[in-house]
């Protein structure tokens, strides 16, 4: 009787012990997430008007825009931080859409893009991300490939997936050479994970990882050789030719 009873408390010690550690390891796990990237001021970079979050979106709608893009924010890096890049591109002509995500992590809120792409069809939508959102955007778009037009990697490659791959989605693939996070070596190792016969790789000289957003260094990225508005344009200049290429490719025009 007495070990019976010994036992029941042993295990019930366990079961308490256990349920501490999960805590504690939720908590701890919650306070890393929220530790985020936040926008600096760049001198450089004029950002003309500053966004509110409205249903989880910051939108940069360009009037009578026919493309849009919906752009992943990096891992635990504050959407505003690619407010400048947005605003840029909707001047061409280009809607573009930046989620806010759940625990700062685009790889826990994949579908988010649904939200929009669903609202509006008018405009043809196209995916993209930074980093950890870049991978997102290349998982939803292997998951929903009937609802965008194109992928955009910025510093960033794709996982194995089962449809992607194998697809014609064009793709657009910016890198950056000095990138200490996503090298010049991943982003050959994983481009397997994408079309072969329908991806652009770009590799921006001097370019880091955290220049393709605003918001400072990053532990683990490389030095820029290249300012960041240098590396902002460039970018743009990039996301703006593919997407008028691959508007012509699409409708057959020479």
């Amino acid at each position: 009787m007495m070990k019976k009873i010994l036992n029941k408390k042993a295990l019930l010690i366990t079961f308490i012990t256990l349920g501490i550690i999960v805590i504690l390891s939720l908590s701890l796990f919650f306070i890393w997430s929220q530790n985020t990237y936040s926008v600096i001021d760049a001198p450089q970079l004029k950002i003309e008007e500053v966004k509110n979050l409205e249903d989880g979106w910051y939108i940069y709608t360009a009037e009578n825009a026919d493309k849009g893009l919906i752009l992943y924010p990096g891992a635990k890096v504050e959407p505003e931080a690619y407010g400048y890049l947005a605003q840029e591109l909707s001047k061409q002509n280009i809607t573009v859409a930046i989620p806010s995500v759940r625990l700062n992590l685009p790889i826990l809120d994949i579908s988010k893009a649904n939200e929009i792409i669903k609202n509006d069809n008018r405009i043809e939508w196209y995916i993209g991300g930074h980093s950890m959102g870049g991978a997102a955007a290349a998982m939803y778009a292997d998951r929903y490939l009937d609802r965008v037009n194109g992928l955009i990697l910025l510093g960033s490659y794709a996982a194995s997936n089962d449809f992607l791959s194998e697809s014609n989605l064009p793709v657009l693939s910016i890198s950056g050479a000095e990138d200490g996070l996503s090298t010049p070596d991943k982003i050959k190792e994983y481009s397997s994970n994408l079309p072969q016969t329908t991806t652009n790789f770009i590799e921006i000289p001097g370019g880091n990882h955290a220049y393709f957003g605003v918001y400072g260094s990053q532990s683990g990225d490389n030095e820029a050789l290249i300012t960041v508005d240098e590396q902002q344009e460039m970018i743009i200049d990039k996301i703006v030719n593919w997407l008028e290429d691959v508007r012509v490719t699409s409708r057959g025009e020479t």
